[in-house]
């Protein structure tokens, strides 16, 4: 494959699909904020490859793509560490599970 930028594109369109069946198939938390990653991922791609196809300067796409980066940091962090204290209550990462939580 070329590298040209429908084929940026193409592999990001397969990490977005393929995100967003982890999504809404998984039944594990844990698994889901990985597919929730590669979301992210698939977007950073996009920012990159339109910011080196159509830009003169590159690195504005790339800073972009670093705040998406950071941002992602912050949230699988917080995300983790509710994910442990669920999993201390209730001995489960399901997701089925976590409707208990409710009220």
């Amino acid at each position: 494959m070329s590298q040209s930028l429908p084929a940026y594109l193409l592999l990001s369109a397969f990490l977005f699909g393929a995100g967003i069946f982890g999504v809404l198939s998984r039944k594990n938390i844990i698994a889901v904020l990985i597919s929730l990653e590669l979301i992210l991922n698939a977007a950073n791609l996009n920012f990159v490859a339109f910011g080196h196809f159509t830009q003169a300067d590159a690195a504005r796409s790339q800073i972009i793509a670093m705040f998406v980066i950071a941002t992602a940091a912050g949230e699988i962090c917080v995300a983790l560490s509710v994910v442990i204290l669920f999993f201390r209550k209730t001995r489960s990462v399901l997701i089925d599970d976590a409707r208990e939580l409710k009220g």
